[in-house]
This record gives structure tokens, C-alpha cells and sequence, in this order.
């Protein structure tokens, strides 16, 4: 049943996107330190992609079950115990990985970690509000993602610089455990149905993938996370080719620094979508934003070889576009999915999104490799355009659909 909150929308809206942004902490130090790892350990592109991408991996196998929880079980205490697993996760990553067999576990536990934590939160969020004020406030949220990766670059690329790789993943481990104990101690409970009500029985998602108001944003999360998560996986390392082929002597917590200014421009791509969106339809904004961005995405690599300065402006266009219609999804799908079943829907949504979002780091990997290796422009472009293809067809797809629909 629900909860009514004594809380305002906005101090509902810093405490979950401070706590989301805290449990993030680790998102990106694997990432940032990826050429440092991957010299270090002697990994193959496709191997340093794989580790990339099994973060995903645990995200994905955990979103279903941990999410549509939260349709009966307290948010609070799914959020509490995924922070925990976040935290050993990274913690584990700090003392015990020593190559790619470690490497891979302790990953997948911090994606796990963040499967419990992102899609719960928003559930519990959303629970406590209704109408505009829930459209913004997911908004804000789901930007908060942004805020968390950017800091954890920023700051694990510092740490990883100065004292060590280790110190980076140590970084990791604190955020969770704070950001457990501010939800656990101030955020009122979200909204679950009782043993008495009627509903699907639980993790049957046929209701979610049966609703056609829903179905067109969880495929255009899909295609959002596979280009915005493959590119991120491997934008340090684009950076540090380009600085090489300039001499321009940037360094890894250079490039990471360039990374994180970047990824700091996520939040406000999204909330200006999201707003663009309630003014003009959700459905024209997400998919001109789609189509834009994965043009630009399947040019990008042709950059390498352009001024460091230039190749920073424009991947930072690129990226304002591709996150446009990050929080106008989001915040479409929770407000088409029943009340009922809201956690299932995100559930459903988190699932095929992050799903894709394991696949392109490794895809894009492997296409590095095939078509050449790092150190070759014409591969990057080639991993570039593996992941901007789909936002570049979508609205082939949008047509398809429609015509489907009549």
C-alpha cells in the first residue's frame, strides 16, 4: 500500500540522487584504469573489453529479480543489502585481483551491486510522488547517474595516478556503504502490494512485455545504453590515443580528467531532453536525440588524429545529444507501466537496457581487435560505428513499428 512521504519532492530528490551518486563510487575506476590494467596484466583488447562488459553482466542478472522485488518487498532493505554487495565487490577488486579470472568476479559483484541500488531507488523514489513533480524528480534521478560516473572518474583516475590502481577500487568501497546508511535511516518506504492483493505472480513479465505503451521505451533503452555504455567504456582510452598521435603528453589522469568533463555534461544533457520532452512529446525528442547522436557516434573515431581540443568539443556535443533522451525514457515508461506493476516494468526495462549495455564494451572490443588493434585509427572508427549504428537506424525502426501498430 502506499506510503505518503513527510519529505518534499526536493529533499526526497537530494537524498536519492546523493546516495545514488555515493553508491557509484566504483562504477567507473575499472574503466578509467583500463590501459593501465591492461598493460599491467597483459590483456588482449577483447579480454579488457570482456572485464568491461561482465559489470553488466551482473547488473543484468540481478535487475530482474532484485527490482521486481520492490513490488513486495521494502525498496529500503534491497538497496541496503546490494550496497553491501557493491562494496565487496570493490573491495575484493582493491586486495585480491591479480588478472582477468579475478578481475571478472569482482566485477560482476559491483555490477550486481548496482542493479540492487539504481532501478530500486527509482522505484522507491517514484513511489512518493505523482504527476509533474514525479517527471522531474525522476529526471533529476536518473541524471544523478551522470553526476555518480563522472565523480568516480575524476576521482579514481586521480587516486589510480597517484597512489596506485589499488586506491582507486579502496575509493570504491566507501561510497556504498554511506549511501546505505542514509537510505536505510531517512527514506520513507515505497509502495508494495500486499500478500492479499491481486497481481501477476512474481517475475512473470509477460503483463510488461504484453503492454505496448511501455514497449517502445524499454527498446529505446535499449539502443540509449548500448551506445552511451559502450562509448563510456572506452572513452579514456580513445583519449589517450588521440593525445599520443598530437604529443600532446596527456597522461592518464589527464585523459581521465578529460573523461570525467565529458561525463559531467550527462545530467545536463538529460534534464534538458527531459524538459524538451514534457514541452514538445517525449516520443519526437527521444528519437531525434537517438538519431543524432548515433550519426555522430559512427564519425567520432575518425577524430584521432584532429587536435586533442577539437576532439574534446565535439565529443562533448555527442555526448549532451546521447544522454538527451536518457531521463525523457525513464520517466516515460514509469509513467505508462500501472502503479501495480511498476517494479516489474522497471525491472523489464533495467534488464534489456543493461543487457545491451554488457554487449557493447565487448562488441566494441572485439571490433577494435578485428580491425586492427588500438594503436590504428581506422579501427577506433570502426569500434565507434559498431555502437552508433542502432541510434542511427532508430527511426527505421520508429516507422516499423508505427506501421506495425496500424
Amino acid at each position: 500500500m502506499s506510503t505518503t512521504s513527510r519529505l518534499s519532492p526536493v529533499r526526497l530528490a537530494l537524498l536519492m540522487c546523493t546516495a545514488e551518486a555515493l553508491s557509484m563510487t566504483g562504477f567507473a575506476a575499472y574503466t578509467t584504469l583500463l590501459p593501465v590494467l591492461q598493460r599491467e596484466w597483459g590483456l588482449s583488447n577483447s579480454e579488457a573489453g570482456l572485464i568491461g562488459g561482465i559489470y553488466y553482466a551482473g547488473l543484468v542478472a540481478a535487475t530482474p529479480i532484485l527490482t521486481s522485488l520492490t513490488d513486495r518487498v521494502d525498496p529500503r532493505r534491497i538497496y541496503l543489502a546490494s550496497c553491501l554487495v557493491s562494496f565487496l565487490g570493490a573491495a575484493g577488486f582493491a586486495f585480491l585481483a591479480q588478472g582477468l579470472v579475478t578481475a571478472l568476479l569482482f566485477q560482476i559483484l559491483i555490477g550486481v551491486g548496482l542493479g540492487g541500488t539504481y532501478m530500486p531507488g527509482l522505484k522507491v523514489l517514484a513511489d512518493q510522488l505523482e504527476g509533474n513533480a514525479r517527471s522531474r524528480v525522476v529526471g533529476f534521478y536518473t541524471s544523478s547517474f551522470g553526476v555518480g560516473s563522472s565523480l568516480s572518474i575524476i576521482v579514481c583516475g586521480a587516486l589510480g595516478a597517484a597512489f596506485g590502481w589499488q586506491w582507486a577500487f579502496v575509493y570504491g568501497a566507501a561510497g556504498p556503504l554511506i549511501a546505505a546508511l542514509m537510505v536505510s535511516t531517512m527514506m520513507p518506504p515505497g509502495r508494495t502490494r500486499a500478500a492479499h492483493e491481486q497481481g501477476p505472480p512474481l517475475f512473470d513479465f509477460r503483463p510488461v512485455l504484453g503492454n505496448r505503451r511501455t514497449l517502445p521505451y524499454i527498446i529505446g533503452y535499449a539502443l540509449h545504453n548500448y551506445e552511451l555504455f559502450g562509448q563510456r567504456s572506452w572513452m579514456v582510452a580513445f583519449l589517450l590515443f588521440c593525445a599520443t598521435l598530437q604529443s600532446d603528453g596527456v597522461a592518464l589522469a589527464g585523459a581521465a580528467t578529460l573523461a570525467a568533463f565529458i561525463n559531467m555534461l550527462g545530467p545536463v544533457g538529460s534534464l534538458t531532453g527531459n524538459e524538451l520532452a514534457i514541452r514538445f512529446g517525449r516520443q519526437r525528442v527521444i528519437f531525434i536525440a537517438m538519431c543524432l547522436s548515433g550519426l555522430m557516434a559512427c564519425g567520432i573515431g575518425w577524430l584521432a588524429g584532429l587536435p586533442l581540443a577539437v576532439v574534446f568539443v565535439i565529443m562533448c556535443v555527442h555526448y549532451c545529444l546521447m544522454l538527451g533522451d536518457s531521463a525523457a525514457l525513464t520517466t516515460g515508461v514509469v509513467a505508462a507501466a500501472p502503479p501495480d506493476l511498476r517494479g516489474a516494468t522497471i525491472a523489464v526495462y533495467s534488464f534489456i537496457g543493461f543487457a545491451a549495455a554488457f554487449l557493447a564494451p565487448l562488441v566494441f572490443g572485439v571490433v577494435l581487435d578485428l580491425a586492427g588493434g588500438n594503436q590504428d585509427r581506422a579501427a577506433w572508427a570502426f569500434a565507434f560505428a559498431s555502437i552508433g549504428v542502432f541510434g542511427a537506424l532508430s527511426p527505421v525502426a520508429r516507422w516499423l513499428y508505427l506501421r506495425s501498430a496500424r
